[in-house]
């Protein structure tokens, strides 16, 4: 009885293993689809499709392929799906089962959509019978056959160009010209020579030479140069045997006027190309490297058109387009800068290491940001060589470092916010005059060795606000800080925009601070800052934007740039009121007429400004340096504010240096 139990029991458990439900149809295109959509081909040919359709298509045309394209495509959002079949579908394993697919996906050349029926057939493989899935390359497009070529062409987008508030272009689509030899021609001896000028190397000229294509009679490309360059260009045209072709290139009008502000395009790193594949960007395309062509690159660039082809292997047959998506280009961005204006500032600064911006007082919009000295960005777009890089990395006025992006101790220009501070806070007045003797003072012992000095200890007393700016008095305005007290100060610097970031869109400025911490720790500390001194630090764009409540009767707008941009935008308001301001702006008037500002005050143009030095408090070489400073603008027609800061002029006259070559960019304003 046992042993038939035993019998019983086996027999029923292969009933029931017959029985179990076998993988259908459905499922195993469930699973296939479920790979096809993570991009998995290894294992949808490994394990889904059937023998015939491995037999037609080895595993490297199945895989490789495919992964190839959706990489060179720029295949996403792959999405495939089936009609599910009726609740009582019967499937009859000598017969294919039918399915309807739909296939989705995104490209580079746009969106791709497509319904194709599927069939599955039961076979058995590696001894599983089970549905395996008949493939072909239609399952990629709905016309690719086999031997068929997929093409991914591109029609470049035109960059979009910069242009000044006038419409003047300063970064533009123009020309340049592309140099090249003629090998028969060519004066082996001269080889060197055409390799400095084009900051390149024999040895890289010889690789051009030496490639498979050159014939002796062809024009082989060697570099570049701009256009405006003509005097390389004359030198070049010289040697025998170099020759020269015009091609479409980068310009930069302006040059080294502009040069940080537009910055300049360039030769797209692999890093790059890495970052930023997914946005159709390719090996051989040009990007922003630095300056508003960085940061508007997204604006600027544009969208190239591109176009996915079957070229049919068959003789005769038509290539089909897949998908195709037109060109788009760059947005043209109009800037609030006059690049005249701009040109004139650079050029007054001589070169000289220093940083220069101007504001329209009422309305925010910023009409010059200078770095000085610069490069010239054509340079960079012709391909600049490693030694003229490393001459411009290595020069002491560091040509390549954006000064009009930093912040620096403001010095004396901070007098005027000073006393607007303390006429609304109540503590000064500003007919008020002080009894200050003696070139140094200190409130008390309890400062040790600190004391306030002054330039003009004979300027006479009484000083009241008038003199206090005329002589520049940091005696005065140190008093005038104690009286307010550090909080009603520090309170007072915060409302004109310290500590907070200068909110102006498409540019990164670094914010001005009153110090390190932002706050003041003593009272010596606090006499300081009430100069321009300390640990306090301005950006000049700031700065400048500073002097709008003086005439604008205490309100400061938001700075802009973009021409689009909505201007007039309050960024802070009733920092003093309009009588307050017109004692602030007489005292700036003063300062020109009556002060030590004479290189500003000529005459016919009316300058009103405060100047300032600030003392670098480093060590070693910087030790005993000065920065000087003015802010300056017409008295009678204040069209803009122009604050300029020059770099060591302790040698060169202080401040007024500074006054004399913003006096030059007044007298233009008021002549044109």
């Amino acid at each position: 009885m046992k042993k038939i139990a035993f019998v019983t029991i086996i027999l029923l458990l292969v009933f029931l293993s017959g029985c179990r439900d076998k993988p259908t149809p459905e499922d195993r295109l469930a699973e296939y689809i479920s790979h096809w959509n993570k991009g998995d081909f290894a294992a949808m040919y490994d394990g889904y499709l059937t023998g015939k359709t491995k037999n037609a298509f080895p595993e490297e045309e199945f895989v490789a392929r495919q992964e190839k394209l959706v990489e060179d495509l720029g295949i996403s959002n792959l999405e495939v799906s089936y009609g599910k079949p009726g609740k009582d579908a019967e499937w009859d394993k000598k017969q294919p089962a039918e399915f309807d697919i739909r296939v989705k996906m995104e490209t580079l050349a746009g969106p791709v959509e497509f319904d194709k029926p599927i069939r599955l057939r039961h076979e058995e493989q590696e001894k599983e019978k089970t549905w395996f899935v008949e493939w072909d390359p239609s399952y990629i497009f709905p016309d690719l056959e086999k031997g068929d070529d997929v093409d991914l062409s591109r029609t470049a987008a035109k960059r979009g160009e910069i242009v000044d508030r006038a419409g003047i272009p300063i970064a533009k689509n123009g020309t340049g010209y592309q140099v090249g030899i003629v090998p028969e021609k060519l004066d082996e001896a001269r080889k060197a020579d055409i390799a400095e000028l084009l900051g390149t190397t024999a040895e890289a000229i010889d690789k051009s030479l030496n490639a498979a294509w050159v014939k002796p009679d062809l024009f082989v490309p060697i570099g570049k140069t701009a256009k405006n360059d003509t005097a390389r260009l004359e030198q070049l045209l010289k040697i025998p045997g170099v020759a020269a072709q015009e091609t479409a290139m980068r310009e930069y009008p302006y040059g080294e006027a502009l040069a940080h502000l537009t910055g300049y395009i360039g030769a797209i790193s692999a890093e790059q190309l890495e970052k930023l594949k997914d946005k159709g960007y390719s090996e051989n395309d040009q990007i922003g490297r630095r300056g508003l062509e960085s940061l508007l690159e997204d604006r600027l660039r544009g969208r190239d058109g591109m176009k996915i082809t079957l070229k049919k292997a068959q003789e005769g047959k038509e290539p089909v387009t897949v998908a195709e998506r037109a060109p788009e280009d760059g947005e043209t961005i109009k800037l609030t800068i006059d690049a005249e204006l701009q040109k004139v500032a650079y050029d007054a600064m001589k070169g000289e290491p220093g940083t220069a911006a101007s504001v329209a007082p009422e309305t925010g919009e910023v009409l010059t940001l200078v770095s000085s000295p610069a490069y010239d960005p054509n340079e960079f777009i012709t391909g600049m060589g490693g030694d003229r890089y490393r001459e411009l990395e290595e020069d002491e006025k560091t040509p390549l470092f954006n000064r009009f992006a930093q912040s620096y101790a403001p010095g004396s220009t901070l007098k005027p916010v000073t006393a607007a501070i303390g006429m609304k806070a109540g503590t000064l007045d500003p007919a008020k005059g002080l009894t200050i003797t003696g070139k140094t003072w200190q409130k008390d012992a309890s400062w040790g060795a600190y004391r306030v000095s002054r330039l003009h200890p004979e300027a006479p007393n009484p000083i009241d606000l008038n003199r206090a700016m005329v002589y520049s008095d940091n005696i005065y305005f140190a008093q005038q800080a104690l009286a307010m007290g550090k909080d009603t100060f520090t309170e007072g610097l915060e409302q004109f925009g310290f500590g907070g970031p200068i909110p102006l869109e498409a540019m990164e400025l670094k914010a001005s601070q009153i110090s390190n911490e932002g706050t003041i720790g003593s009272e010596g500390q606090l006499a300081d800052t009430s100069f321009g001194q300390g640990q306090m630090l301005t950006n000049i764009l700031h700065l400048a934007s500073m002097y709008e409540p003086f005439l604008t009767g205490g309100t400061m707008y938001k700075p802009t740039l973009l021409f689009d941009e909505k201007d007039g935008q309050v960024w802070k308001e009733g920092l003093l009121d309009p009588a307050q301001a017109e004692t602030i702006r007489s005292t700036l008037r003063s300062v020109v007429s009556d002060g030590f500002a004479q290189s500003a005050n000529i005459g016919d143009v009316p300058i009103a400004g405060k100047t300032g030095t600030a003392e670098l408090k480093g060590s070693g070489e910087e030790r005993g340096k000065e920065n000087g400073y003015f802010v300056s603008y017409h008295a009678e027609n204040p069209s803009f504010i122009l604050a300029m800061m020059v770099e060591n002029v302790e040698d060169n006259g202080g401040s007024d240096y500074v006054a004399a070559m913003s006096a030059k960019v007044h007298r233009y304003a008021s002549e044109r």
